[in-house]
């Protein structure tokens, strides 16, 4: 039985798992969840994964969730370049310190420019007060500084001369504010050299495939209005405005 990966492409944690795979020729069979459409809190969805997240490997009997554990995963079983998730215990010991910090970070400072931009004007008509936008693109410019200044510095990488884990998780949360149309790159040089030298790690062709959903975030209203608006997605717009 072929390894199964539970995707949606508009979230960051399912690209880079998906990049992860295509990059290190891991055969798996895609198996789309909708999260526009609210498939996650469906009832098949619920028998492959109580989390109601994506993404989810299913290997076998073997379910994992969170996208961190399914990259080390890949990675052991697989035996892909060290250069990924090294060996050697201080270049893993960097690559696990920036996955432990992107989440209340890059991640969460991202996600929220990216709903303000680009989900809630598509649900509600009308963009978000200006007070709540102006204060998610300061954190998440201060977030960005951060990662220049402590993760990234003058290397090419994050953890040195060779793409890792790190460098993988970082673009595809960084890309996520660029869907709305936000171009974070601009004024940035050592962000914009980085950004070009992952990409071209990765291949252009393989990284505009996982990001091709994401740059087409204009097309949500249109989304919303076929298929209607989850109950998820109203309750989390009233946990953000209360």
């Amino acid at each position: 039985m072929p390894l199964e990966l539970y995707l949606d492409l508009h979230s960051q944690p399912c690209r880079s798992v998906f990049l992860f795979a295509k990059l290190n020729k891991i055969p798996f069979e895609f198996k789309t969840v909708d999260l526009s459409a609210g498939e996650q809190y469906g009832e098949e969805f619920g028998k492959v994964s109580i989390m109601r997240k994506v993404p989810v490997l299913k290997d076998g009997d073997f379910i994992l969730t969170e996208s961190i554990a399914i990259l080390q995963y890949l990675a052991a079983k697989h035996r892909t370049p060290d250069h990924w998730y090294p060996a050697d215990l201080q270049k893993r010991a960097r690559v696990d310190e920036f996955l432990s910090w992107q989440h209340t970070n890059i991640r969460t400072h991202g996600s929220k420019v990216f709903w303000f931009r680009g989900v809630l004007p598509a649900v509600t008509g009308a963009p978000v007060p200006k007070e709540k936008m102006d204060a998610a693109v300061e954190d998440l410019n201060a977030s960005l500084k951060t990662f220049e200044d402590k993760f990234l510095q003058s290397r090419p990488f994050i953890i040195g001369d060779k793409i890792s884990l790190a460098d993988l998780v970082s673009i595809v949360e960084i890309m996520q504010p660029v869907g709305t149309g936000l171009d974070v790159f601009q004024g940035r040089p050592a962000l914009s050299a980085w950004r070009d030298r992952v990409k071209k790690e990765i291949g252009v062709e393989v990284f505009d495939e996982a990001h091709k959903v994401i740059m087409n975030v204009d097309a949500l209203p249109q989304t919303f209005e076929k298929k209607g608006l989850p109950e998820f997605l109203k309750l989390k717009m009233q946990k953000m405005f209360n």
